[in-house]
């Protein structure tokens, strides 16, 4: 098994790396951090693991990585979990520059993860492309304009995808993490529910593409929260989430 694991720097990336590495899978590891990589490489079961260290919104630089492992043979599964939140404030302009950088991580890149896959694994007829989508793209949040916005728009553009590659072998699944203690977390200022260990989160994950589902929300405590909160009308989820604490703008973490 051929894995391809963006944001394996920290995070769900580099806990989904350990997972796949104890299943016996290669790995090609994707972060911007090389001291951050060669850690990780030298935790893992040995193995003929490569490692490319680039900012996944340089397409260009992402596609040679993705073109480069695919030499040493077949992909099986892509994994896009590369992405970063913070918080952003429509009325402050310098605000703008975070959100198209929120954005270009979190969605474009997912889009330029895929790209250089999807021809050899229509040619095979199998493949499991897979992207990271949250529970905050459910609905707004206060101050999380931008990470909201893109987590949704990951989730609608996987669901687009998976109608696209219909009937050609290739699966898409979309997986929607609530709160999972990583680094991206520790951040936030406010009362996560149900937060996960990332080890545990890594090892559902693990069974949720082994099976090949179409969207999966980890912990499934949060998927119950997602679907409620869906129900609740406008009127009263502005009044009460209104109250909620904001995601930190970049300078205010």
């Amino acid at each position: 098994m051929r894995v391809f694991i963006t944001g394996a720097s920290s995070g769900l990336g580099r806990a989904l790396a350990h997972t796949y590495a104890k299943a016996g899978a290669t790995l090609g590891l994707v972060g911007r951090r090389e001291d951050a990589l060669l850690s990780l490489i030298a935790e893992l079961p040995a193995g003929q693991h490569q490692y490319y260290v680039v900012d996944v919104t340089d397409r260009e630089a992402l596609h040679q990585a993705a073109y480069d492992f695919q030499v040493g043979g077949p992909t099986d599964i892509v994994i896009a979990s590369a992405g970063i939140s913070v918080g952003t404030v429509t009325e402050y302009l310098e605000d703008f520059a975070v959100f198209e950088k929120v954005h270009r991580t979190n969605v474009l890149a997912t889009v330029a993860t895929f790209e250089p896959f999807i021809a050899n694994m229509k040619q095979r007829g199998e493949g499991t492309l897979v992207g990271i989508a949250s529970v905050a793209g459910v609905r707004g949040l206060p101050g999380a304009s931008a990470y909201c916005s893109s987590k949704s728009a990951v989730r609608t553009y996987c669901e687009s995808l998976r109608v696209d590659l219909y009937k050609t072998g290739i699966k898409v699944v979309t997986i929607a993490p609530g709160f999972i203690d990583t680094p991206m977390t520790k951040k936030n200022p406010y009362k996560m529910p149900f937060l996960m260990p990332v080890e545990d989160f890594a090892q559902e994950a693990f069974k949720t593409i082994n099976k090949g589902c179409s969207y999966k929300v980890i912990p499934w405590q949060m998927g119950v929260v997602g679907k409620l909160l869906r129900l609740v009308p406008n009127p009263v989820y502005d009044y009460f989430v209104s109250k909620r604490g904001r995601k930190p703008r970049a300078h205010e973490q």
